[in-house]
């Protein structure tokens, strides 16, 4: 069985350079959380993990990552920045092969998420919270 986790970065701080934000002390509570609750289920344990390459993400999934003791590829992804359109990710979901945890940001996360559910992106079938989780199989 395949899993895909789409997680919504967490709480960032506020800069005019909106891809250099890092995530705030808040932020880091809702990740050290977010660790404890997936500990917990064991239901998360994707093969890899995909990134925006927007700060904010980038220490979403490192800090999960480390929480959860899990070692496993991390990288940056094309087509995971806010507006980005959703479809070429899922196409290239389409063919994953092993599962998959994905942080990335508002709209694009909701927008993907309601693509793979019911086949269009608009409107959103969910709405992504900051460091909230969505695995789906």
């Amino acid at each position: 069985m395949i899993r895909l986790h789409l997680v919504r970065h967490a709480h960032a701080l506020d800069l005019a350079d909106d891809a250099a934000r890092p995530l705030s002390p808040r932020g880091h509570e809702q990740v050290r959380q977010l660790g404890r609750f997936l500990r917990r289920t064991g239901a998360f344990r994707p093969e890899e993990v995909w990134h925006s390459p927007l700060v904010r993400a980038e220490e979403t999934a490192r800090r999960l990552l480390r929480s959860l003791k899990l070692d496993v590829p991390r990288l940056v992804a094309p087509g995971l920045a806010p507006d980005d359109d959703p479809r070429p990710l899922a196409r290239r979901l389409r063919a994953a092969t092993h599962s998959l945890a994905i942080v990335g940001h508002e709209p694009h996360l909701s927008a993907l998420a309601s693509l793979l559910l019911r086949g269009r992106a608009a409107p959103p079938a969910v709405v992504m919270k900051k460091a909230a989780v969505l695995t789906l199989e």
